[in-house]
């Protein structure tokens, strides 16, 4: 389960965030390309852009879903 109080600061504020149990299995890069990148100097996924449409969000929320380590949450905005 993520854990918002273990998310990086690499991430965008925002609804969505990769926290550091992240693998680095491109997962979520792959199912939302437009959101979701690689920090080199972490190692990484993050979020680098937050959904604002409902197909984005979907997106995203498919990211989180399909996440093997759990390493992608949402905060209640």
């Amino acid at each position: 389960m993520p854990n918002v109080e273990d998310r990086l600061p690499q991430n965008v504020s925002g609804r969505f965030y990769v926290d550091s149990t992240c693998i680095d299995c491109d997962l979520c890069r792959g199912n939302a390309p437009d959101f979701f990148r690689r920090d080199d100097e972490i190692g990484y996924s993050i979020v680098f852009r937050q959904p604002v449409t409902e197909a984005e969000i979907q997106l995203c929320l498919e990211a989180l879903e399909g996440c093997p380590t759990e390493s992608i949450g949402q905060s209640i905005q």
